[in-house]
Protein backbone atom coordinates (compact mmCIF):
# COMPACT_ATOMS: atom_id res chain seq x y z
CA UNK A 1 0.00 0.00 0.00
CA UNK A 2 1.40 3.50 -0.93
CA UNK A 3 2.39 5.38 2.10
CA UNK A 4 -0.21 8.51 2.62
CA UNK A 5 2.70 10.49 3.38
CA UNK A 6 4.56 9.84 0.24
CA UNK A 7 1.80 11.24 -2.01
CA UNK A 8 2.25 12.79 -5.40
CA UNK A 9 1.17 16.63 -4.96
CA UNK A 10 2.71 18.31 -8.05
CA UNK A 11 1.04 17.78 -11.81
CA UNK A 12 1.65 15.27 -14.34
CA UNK A 13 3.45 18.25 -16.52
CA UNK A 14 3.49 19.28 -19.99
CA UNK A 15 2.02 19.38 -23.61
CA UNK A 16 2.81 20.84 -26.62
CA UNK A 17 0.81 23.25 -27.77
CA UNK A 18 0.25 26.04 -30.55
CA UNK A 19 1.73 29.56 -29.96
CA UNK A 20 -1.17 31.24 -29.62
CA UNK A 21 -2.58 28.87 -26.60
CA UNK A 22 0.97 28.20 -24.83
CA UNK A 23 0.38 32.76 -25.29
CA UNK A 24 -3.47 32.32 -23.23
CA UNK A 25 -1.18 29.72 -21.02
CA UNK A 26 1.31 32.59 -19.96
CA UNK A 27 -1.33 35.20 -19.16
CA UNK A 28 -3.07 33.22 -16.31
CA UNK A 29 0.45 34.04 -14.63
CA UNK A 30 1.15 30.43 -13.84
CA UNK A 31 4.86 29.59 -13.63
CA UNK A 32 6.16 28.01 -16.58
CA UNK A 33 9.10 26.26 -18.32
CA UNK A 34 9.18 26.86 -22.15
CA UNK A 35 10.83 24.92 -25.12
CA UNK A 36 10.50 26.22 -28.58
CA UNK A 37 12.63 27.46 -31.73
CA UNK A 38 13.30 30.83 -31.74
CA UNK A 39 11.60 32.25 -33.96
CA UNK A 40 7.99 31.32 -32.53
CA UNK A 41 9.61 31.61 -28.64
CA UNK A 42 9.68 35.61 -29.75
CA UNK A 43 6.29 35.44 -30.19
CA UNK A 44 4.98 34.73 -27.02
CA UNK A 45 4.70 37.45 -24.11
CA UNK A 46 6.45 38.33 -20.91
CA UNK A 47 5.15 36.31 -17.88
CA UNK A 48 6.10 33.93 -15.48
CA UNK A 49 8.70 32.01 -17.32
CA UNK A 50 11.89 30.61 -18.43
CA UNK A 51 12.90 29.01 -21.09
CA UNK A 52 15.29 27.30 -24.08
CA UNK A 53 15.73 26.94 -27.74
CA UNK A 54 14.69 23.47 -29.38
CA UNK A 55 12.63 22.29 -31.77
CA UNK A 56 12.69 18.47 -30.69
CA UNK A 57 9.83 17.11 -28.42
CA UNK A 58 7.90 14.37 -26.98
CA UNK A 59 4.73 15.57 -26.54
CA UNK A 60 1.18 14.11 -25.94
CA UNK A 61 1.27 12.47 -29.26
CA UNK A 62 4.52 11.34 -29.38
CA UNK A 63 8.04 12.72 -30.59
CA UNK A 64 8.01 15.55 -33.05
CA UNK A 65 10.37 17.71 -34.65
CA UNK A 66 8.62 21.13 -34.87
CA UNK A 67 9.48 24.89 -35.48
CA UNK A 68 6.10 25.85 -35.09
CA UNK A 69 4.85 24.80 -31.62
CA UNK A 70 5.61 25.50 -28.00
CA UNK A 71 5.93 23.14 -25.00
CA UNK A 72 4.30 24.32 -22.00
CA UNK A 73 5.31 23.03 -18.32
CA UNK A 74 3.17 24.24 -15.51
CA UNK A 75 5.88 23.82 -12.17
CA UNK A 76 4.80 23.20 -8.81
CA UNK A 77 5.16 26.84 -7.59
CA UNK A 78 3.34 26.60 -3.99
CA UNK A 79 5.47 27.79 -1.63
CA UNK A 80 4.96 31.01 0.87
CA UNK A 81 7.35 33.10 -1.04
CA UNK A 82 7.40 34.05 -4.95
CA UNK A 83 9.62 32.55 -7.29
CA UNK A 84 12.21 34.27 -8.80
CA UNK A 85 14.16 34.71 -12.10
CA UNK A 86 18.24 35.10 -12.02
CA UNK A 87 20.79 35.04 -14.99
CA UNK A 88 24.17 33.71 -14.50
CA UNK A 89 27.32 34.09 -15.69
CA UNK A 90 30.59 32.17 -15.67
CA UNK A 91 31.32 34.89 -12.93
CA UNK A 92 28.60 34.15 -10.65
CA UNK A 93 27.39 29.93 -11.64
CA UNK A 94 28.93 28.93 -8.53
CA UNK A 95 26.26 30.65 -6.28
CA UNK A 96 23.57 28.41 -8.44
CA UNK A 97 22.78 26.32 -5.45
CA UNK A 98 23.42 29.07 -2.54
CA UNK A 99 21.30 31.22 -4.36
CA UNK A 100 18.05 28.86 -4.30
CA UNK A 101 15.38 28.80 -1.66
CA UNK A 102 16.15 27.01 1.43
CA UNK A 103 13.19 24.47 0.44
CA UNK A 104 12.15 23.67 -3.06
CA UNK A 105 13.92 23.49 -5.91
CA UNK A 106 16.08 25.55 -8.87
CA UNK A 107 15.40 24.98 -12.69
CA UNK A 108 18.29 25.54 -14.92
CA UNK A 109 18.44 26.20 -18.51
CA UNK A 110 22.20 26.22 -19.88
CA UNK A 111 22.54 28.05 -23.92
CA UNK A 112 24.60 24.68 -25.74
CA UNK A 113 28.37 25.25 -26.91
CA UNK A 114 28.78 28.37 -24.96
CA UNK A 115 31.47 29.11 -21.67
CA UNK A 116 28.33 28.89 -19.01
CA UNK A 117 27.83 25.66 -20.37
CA UNK A 118 31.40 24.30 -20.18
CA UNK A 119 32.08 25.70 -16.73
CA UNK A 120 28.89 23.99 -15.21
CA UNK A 121 29.98 20.94 -16.79
CA UNK A 122 33.57 21.34 -15.62
CA UNK A 123 32.36 22.60 -12.00
CA UNK A 124 28.79 21.84 -11.39
CA UNK A 125 30.14 19.28 -8.37
CA UNK A 126 32.20 21.56 -6.61
CA UNK A 127 29.42 24.16 -6.53
CA UNK A 128 28.54 25.53 -3.03
CA UNK A 129 25.23 23.76 -1.64
CA UNK A 130 25.66 21.62 -4.02
CA UNK A 131 23.51 17.81 -3.90
CA UNK A 132 21.72 19.65 -0.43
CA UNK A 133 19.55 21.56 -3.08
CA UNK A 134 17.19 20.10 -5.84
CA UNK A 135 19.29 21.31 -9.03
CA UNK A 136 17.70 19.93 -12.46
CA UNK A 137 17.19 21.27 -15.81
CA UNK A 138 18.54 20.98 -19.50
CA UNK A 139 21.15 22.31 -22.57
CA UNK A 140 19.00 24.23 -25.03
CA UNK A 141 19.87 23.36 -28.44
CA UNK A 142 18.70 24.39 -32.25
CA UNK A 143 17.81 22.75 -35.11
CA UNK A 144 20.80 20.21 -36.42
CA UNK A 145 20.44 22.06 -39.85
CA UNK A 146 20.96 25.04 -38.51
CA UNK A 147 24.54 23.96 -36.72
CA UNK A 148 27.00 26.66 -38.08
CA UNK A 149 24.47 29.54 -38.77
CA UNK A 150 22.26 29.67 -35.45
CA UNK A 151 23.18 29.69 -31.35
CA UNK A 152 20.94 27.91 -28.81
CA UNK A 153 19.72 30.77 -26.12
CA UNK A 154 18.01 30.26 -22.42
CA UNK A 155 15.24 32.73 -22.02
CA UNK A 156 14.51 34.80 -19.71
CA UNK A 157 10.60 35.45 -19.75
CA UNK A 158 9.83 38.10 -17.30
CA UNK A 159 11.77 40.22 -20.06
CA UNK A 160 11.42 38.28 -23.31
CA UNK A 161 15.32 38.49 -23.59
CA UNK A 162 17.12 35.48 -25.31
CA UNK A 163 20.38 34.83 -23.39
CA UNK A 164 23.17 33.25 -25.59
CA UNK A 165 26.11 33.90 -23.59
CA UNK A 166 24.34 33.53 -19.77
CA UNK A 167 22.29 30.61 -17.98
CA UNK A 168 18.67 31.52 -16.29
CA UNK A 169 17.44 29.90 -13.62
CA UNK A 170 13.82 29.54 -11.77
CA UNK A 171 14.37 29.54 -8.21
CA UNK A 172 11.23 27.84 -6.83
CA UNK A 173 9.75 27.40 -3.20
CA UNK A 174 8.07 25.20 -2.00
CA UNK A 175 5.93 24.35 0.81
CA UNK A 176 7.44 23.03 4.38
CA UNK A 177 5.41 19.49 3.97
CA UNK A 178 6.63 18.83 0.42
CA UNK A 179 9.35 17.52 -1.29
CA UNK A 180 11.00 17.96 -4.67
CA UNK A 181 12.70 14.76 -5.76
CA UNK A 182 15.07 14.84 -8.97
CA UNK A 183 15.23 11.21 -10.65
CA UNK A 184 17.37 10.47 -13.44
CA UNK A 185 16.49 7.02 -16.09
CA UNK A 186 19.50 6.22 -18.05
CA UNK A 187 18.91 2.83 -20.44
CA UNK A 188 22.55 2.69 -20.66
CA UNK A 189 25.34 0.27 -18.71
CA UNK A 190 28.79 -0.62 -18.99
CA UNK A 191 29.86 -3.43 -21.85
CA UNK A 192 32.12 -6.06 -20.41
CA UNK A 193 35.38 -4.52 -22.47
CA UNK A 194 37.93 -2.13 -22.02
CA UNK A 195 38.80 0.59 -19.21
CA UNK A 196 39.63 4.13 -20.81
CA UNK A 197 41.22 6.72 -18.92
CA UNK A 198 41.97 10.26 -20.39
CA UNK A 199 44.65 12.19 -18.85
CA UNK A 200 42.66 15.49 -18.36
CA UNK A 201 39.18 16.97 -18.28
CA UNK A 202 38.12 18.08 -21.16
CA UNK A 203 34.99 18.25 -23.67
CA UNK A 204 37.51 17.28 -26.76
CA UNK A 205 39.86 14.61 -26.11
CA UNK A 206 43.08 12.43 -28.06
CA UNK A 207 45.04 10.87 -26.03
CA UNK A 208 44.14 8.26 -23.38
CA UNK A 209 44.91 5.17 -21.90
CA UNK A 210 43.02 2.07 -23.15
CA UNK A 211 43.30 -1.10 -20.43
CA UNK A 212 46.63 1.02 -18.46
CA UNK A 213 48.23 0.99 -22.20
CA UNK A 214 49.29 4.66 -24.26
CA UNK A 215 46.63 5.03 -26.82
CA UNK A 216 44.42 7.60 -29.33
CA UNK A 217 40.86 7.81 -28.61
CA UNK A 218 40.22 8.68 -32.26
CA UNK A 219 42.01 6.16 -33.65
CA UNK A 220 40.81 3.76 -30.72
CA UNK A 221 37.13 4.47 -32.04
CA UNK A 222 38.04 3.23 -35.77
CA UNK A 223 40.23 0.61 -35.22
CA UNK A 224 37.40 -1.05 -33.18
CA UNK A 225 34.95 -0.05 -35.39
CA UNK A 226 32.75 1.26 -32.73
CA UNK A 227 29.13 2.95 -32.84
CA UNK A 228 29.53 6.39 -31.94
CA UNK A 229 25.81 6.43 -31.00
CA UNK A 230 26.78 4.87 -28.06
CA UNK A 231 28.34 6.82 -25.00
CA UNK A 232 30.97 6.39 -22.77
CA UNK A 233 30.11 5.21 -19.24
CA UNK A 234 31.02 6.37 -15.96
CA UNK A 235 29.73 4.80 -12.68
CA UNK A 236 29.44 6.95 -9.73
CA UNK A 237 28.81 4.95 -6.92
CA UNK A 238 26.57 3.04 -8.89
CA UNK A 239 24.90 5.81 -10.63
CA UNK A 240 25.99 5.65 -14.38
CA UNK A 241 26.25 8.71 -16.18
CA UNK A 242 27.24 9.15 -20.03
CA UNK A 243 29.38 11.25 -21.77
CA UNK A 244 28.44 11.16 -25.67
CA UNK A 245 30.40 11.64 -28.43
CA UNK A 246 30.02 15.06 -31.00
CA UNK A 247 32.02 14.29 -34.06
CA UNK A 248 35.32 12.42 -34.61
CA UNK A 249 37.98 15.13 -36.14
CA UNK A 250 40.50 12.36 -38.24
CA UNK A 251 42.90 15.28 -39.40
CA UNK A 252 43.75 16.16 -35.67
CA UNK A 253 43.15 13.06 -34.07
CA UNK A 254 40.74 14.40 -31.52
CA UNK A 255 37.00 13.67 -30.80
CA UNK A 256 34.52 16.00 -29.86
CA UNK A 257 32.21 15.14 -26.52
CA UNK A 258 28.64 16.40 -25.25
CA UNK A 259 30.00 16.51 -21.72
CA UNK A 260 33.44 16.42 -20.32
CA UNK A 261 35.41 13.72 -19.40
CA UNK A 262 37.64 13.45 -16.06
CA UNK A 263 41.16 12.07 -15.42
CA UNK A 264 40.34 10.37 -11.60
CA UNK A 265 37.61 8.49 -13.50
CA UNK A 266 37.15 4.96 -15.52
CA UNK A 267 35.00 4.74 -18.58
CA UNK A 268 33.96 2.32 -20.88
CA UNK A 269 31.76 1.92 -24.01
CA UNK A 270 27.82 1.17 -23.41
CA UNK A 271 26.40 -2.01 -24.21
CA UNK A 272 24.05 -1.35 -27.00
CA UNK A 273 20.48 -1.00 -26.73
CA UNK A 274 18.53 -3.39 -29.08
CA UNK A 275 15.02 -1.26 -28.41
CA UNK A 276 14.75 1.84 -26.71
CA UNK A 277 11.09 2.36 -25.94
CA UNK A 278 11.25 -1.06 -24.20
CA UNK A 279 14.52 -0.18 -22.60
CA UNK A 280 13.07 2.77 -21.06
CA UNK A 281 9.74 1.36 -19.79
CA UNK A 282 12.02 -1.06 -18.20
CA UNK A 283 13.92 1.26 -16.67
CA UNK A 284 11.55 3.62 -15.55
CA UNK A 285 10.49 3.52 -12.47
CA UNK A 286 6.78 3.82 -10.74
CA UNK A 287 7.29 6.67 -9.09
CA UNK A 288 8.68 8.76 -11.74
CA UNK A 289 5.43 7.91 -13.93
CA UNK A 290 3.76 11.23 -12.05
CA UNK A 291 6.54 13.55 -12.65
CA UNK A 292 6.00 16.87 -12.65
CA UNK A 293 8.35 17.74 -15.48
CA UNK A 294 11.19 15.46 -17.42
CA UNK A 295 13.58 16.55 -19.87
CA UNK A 296 14.93 13.33 -22.54
CA UNK A 297 17.80 13.48 -24.88
CA UNK A 298 18.08 14.64 -28.06
CA UNK A 299 20.39 11.62 -29.03
CA UNK A 300 17.83 9.32 -27.50
CA UNK A 301 15.38 10.97 -29.84
CA UNK A 302 17.92 11.14 -32.81
CA UNK A 303 19.52 7.50 -32.34
CA UNK A 304 15.78 6.00 -31.07
CA UNK A 305 13.32 7.26 -34.30
CA UNK A 306 11.01 8.85 -31.29
CA UNK A 307 9.62 10.36 -33.93
CA UNK A 308 5.99 9.50 -33.52
CA UNK A 309 6.55 7.36 -30.79
CA UNK A 310 5.63 7.50 -27.21
CA UNK A 311 7.16 7.29 -23.78
CA UNK A 312 5.15 6.32 -21.34
CA UNK A 313 3.34 10.09 -21.70
CA UNK A 314 7.17 11.65 -20.33
CA UNK A 315 6.56 14.58 -22.07
CA UNK A 316 9.39 17.50 -22.29
CA UNK A 317 11.94 18.60 -24.35
CA UNK A 318 14.33 16.66 -26.34
CA UNK A 319 17.79 18.28 -24.70
CA UNK A 320 21.38 18.56 -25.76
CA UNK A 321 22.34 17.83 -22.22
CA UNK A 322 20.33 17.24 -19.38
CA UNK A 323 20.87 18.84 -15.18
CA UNK A 324 20.42 16.76 -12.42
CA UNK A 325 22.16 18.16 -10.17
CA UNK A 326 25.38 18.07 -12.71
CA UNK A 327 25.80 17.81 -16.31
CA UNK A 328 24.37 14.07 -18.07
CA UNK A 329 24.22 13.08 -21.76
CA UNK A 330 21.68 10.69 -23.17
CA UNK A 331 19.58 10.50 -19.96
CA UNK A 332 15.96 11.26 -19.06
CA UNK A 333 16.04 13.79 -16.06
CA UNK A 334 12.31 14.20 -14.02
CA UNK A 335 11.02 15.94 -11.01
CA UNK A 336 8.31 14.87 -9.02
CA UNK A 337 6.84 17.22 -5.92
CA UNK A 338 5.87 14.90 -2.75
CA UNK A 339 3.78 15.30 0.43
CA UNK A 340 6.36 14.71 3.44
Amino acid sequence: MEDARQRVVSPRGGSLLGPEEAARLIRTGEWLAIGADEAVMKRLPEGNWIGGTIPYFMGQDGGETSREKVHVTPLPSLGRGKPWIKRYTVNDLNRICADGPDHGYTLLILPAMTEVHEYYARNAPEFEDMFLKPVLGWVAGIHLDDMGHASPAAVDGSRGEFCHDQAVALHVPLPEDQVAEIGIVNIFEQDDGDVIRFPKASFKVGGCTVNGQPDNFAEYLKRRNVDQRLPLVADYCGSMINVSVKAVDDASRSVELYAPVFPDVEYQLARPVKDYVHAFEQALPNEGRDAACSFNCVLNFLYSELEGRRTSGFNGPMTFGEVAYQLLNQTMVYMSVRSM
